[in-house]
């Protein structure tokens, strides 16, 4: 662990970005690429119907995963705010990210008895406490980025860090990818052996990058000293926080805007696997090449958009990339064909990677110097997982009454018009806090 801390100090920055290499594995190989194909094909009643029963519900498989990430990343959105808030009053913020890191790569290890319908309450708990071990550990590193840098430096540090993020979990992808392949050369006979052995991968990959970050961030950055209550103290921070956020308009609306893009956008993420197999009818190995396209032009469209905003500031280039996102959906909902939806994966990729990073760095950039980062940021990835949450809620009831998952991308771009138009009132410049009195 280091103890020589200040800020923009090269070694610091470079194990924060880090951590995007070791959790981005579970973003890419269990959220998006090999186990929503995997569990779709493996949670099927004996006779191969995807009509399955849980918990009393009978729905369809795809459905029921839906459903289980929406339920995480509620539950995270409203323990991030006082979870947060405890770790500012006491220093804890470090060992609150290892927490969530630990349960989230334990639970991918979990996922590996999931193999068929008779254990599908591994692959329900397994990627619902994945999820929220995922979640949980971002509330605390995204607080990391004001204590660590300064405001100069959030734009390209940020598209650093998603940059870096995207490259690590392709490795973990590819190799995964020619287990699968290559399973019955290497001996493997069971077909659901390769998968869960990917989604095990994934989880020491995960905690084992985790500890370069862990080793160098600092502990307390503030050496905070905690007295009393840790619960009533981190009530009383949460609350400071909250009537500080009352006196921050731009800050507010952009947490609005956010708020609405965001619903969409993570839904995009986490969804569009299952809309490739059931609307396009692509075979898994075909998603995975999707995914691959995404994530590899997502490292471009990452320090793209970074350079936008350099230049014409952060909202401006949020505009364009919500724009771009509009675009999309439009696309997606008349898009028939492999090599089209292909074509559709490379635009998602493009924005995709902008998007994340800029709206980071954005809500560092809007917040008051302060040492409450924490706390802040947990307001932000509430906003990010509430959105989230609802967001797939809303995909997943559209295509539940409707049928179809083509109806669900337009109720998406819906929500991108409502994010967009918000944004246009907040003003774009490079440097808020020069500029605005916050």
């Amino acid at each position: 662990m280091t103890t020589d801390f200040s800020k923009n100090n090269p070694r610091i920055l470079n194990a924060w970005t880090m951590y995007d290499w070791a959790n981005s594995a579970f973003s890419l190989v269990i959220a998006s690429a090999v186990f929503p194909g995997y569990s779709e094909s493996v949670a099927r009643t004996p006779d191969g119907s995807n009509i399955i029963s849980f918990a009393s519900f009978t729905l369809k498989n795809t459905v029921l995963f839906e459903y289980t990430a929406s339920l995480a990343f509620l539950l995270i959105a409203f323990l991030s705010p006082f979870l947060s808030a405890i770790a500012d009053y006491s220093g804890k913020k470090k060992g609150f990210m290892q927490f969530f890191c630990i349960m989230g790569s334990m639970a991918c290890v979990m996922l590996f008895f999931f193999k068929d319908i008779q254990s599908l309450h591994w692959g329900i708990l397994g990627y619902m406490l994945g999820l929220i071990g995922y979640a949980g550990s971002i509330v605390f590193n995204n607080s990391y980025m004001p204590d660590i840098a300064t405001e100069d430096k959030f734009d390209a540090l940020s598209a650093k860090a998603f940059a870096r993020g995207y490259i690590g979990s392709v490795i973990l992808l590819i190799f995964s990818l020619a287990l699968i392949i290559f399973r019955e050369k290497l001996g493997i006979q069971d077909a659901t052996l390769a998968p869960r052995i990917s989604f095990a991968l994934t989880g020491i990959w995960w905690l084992g990058f985790a500890q370069y970050s862990f080793y160098f961030m600092p502990k307390n950055v503030y050496q905070k000293k905690a007295e009393g209550s840790w619960l009533l103290n981190g009530f009383k921070e949460l609350n400071w926080v909250w009537k500080k956020l009352q006196t921050l308009p731009y800050l507010k609306r952009f947490l609005v805007a956010f708020f609405f893009y965001n619903m969409a956008l993570q839904t995009v993420m986490y969804l569009a696997t299952f809309f490739a197999k059931e609307e396009i009818s692509l075979e898994q190995q075909s998603l995975i090449i999707v995914v691959l396209i995404i994530q590899l032009v997502a490292v471009a469209g990452s320090y793209f958009f970074s350079k936008i905003s350099e230049k014409e500031g952060n909202t401006f280039s949020l505009r364009v990339a919500v724009g771009i996102w509009i675009i999309i959906c439009i696309w997606a909902y008349f898009v028939k064909n492999e090599i089209s939806f292909y074509a559709l994966a490379g635009v998602v990729g493009l924005v995709m990677g902008g998007i994340q990073s800029l709206s980071r760095a954005t809500y560092a950039k809007l917040m008051p110097q302060t040492t409450d980062t924490a706390s802040f940021f947990s307001f932000y990835d509430a906003t990010d997982k509430i959105s989230t949450a609802l967001g797939i809620f809303v995909y997943g009831m559209v295509h539940h009454l409707t049928g179809s998952m083509r109806n669900s991308v337009l109720a998406l771009l819906l929500l991108f018009v409502v994010g967009l138009l918000i944004l246009v009132f907040i003003p774009s410049k490079k440097t808020y806090q020069e500029t605005f009195s916050l």
